[in-house]
């Protein structure tokens, strides 16, 4: 099971790493997804996770509270509505409900969690 764990973190952490240059990929959650299967495969890239300066504490603060900072609640929301607003622009009425759906569901669940 630890080269399949490996390779999922891997996976993650390359999808999270394109998440932090692209708007409407999250990179968290596959951060999250990462240090999950990390720490069933390679504790220290577990750790390397944990430790980075920037997506370590927001990790973190997810693993030990179930917490998302209000910053990231802000940015997370209103990405979520530029990507609604995009799918309205380009692909019309029918088809952007899906978007406008999946705006409503993840955004409000992501409002309700703790800060």
């Amino acid at each position: 099971m630890r080269p399949i764990y490996l390779t999922i973190g891997i996976l993650s952490v390359a999808l999270g790493a394109i998440g932090a240059f692209l708007p409407l990929l999250p990179t968290v959650p596959f951060l999250l997804l990462a240090v999950f299967c990390f720490a069933r495969s390679n504790k220290e890239w577990e750790q390397r996770i944990l430790n980075h300066p920037t997506w370590g504490p927001q990790v973190r603060d997810w693993q030990e509270r179930r917490a998302i900072s209000r910053r990231s609640k802000m940015i997370a929301i209103a990405t979520l509505i530029a990507g609604a607003v995009f799918s309205w622009v380009t692909v019309g009425a029918p088809w952007a409900y899906a978007s406008l759906a999946v705006v409503a569901i993840s955004g409000s669940w992501i409002a309700t969690r703790n800060e």
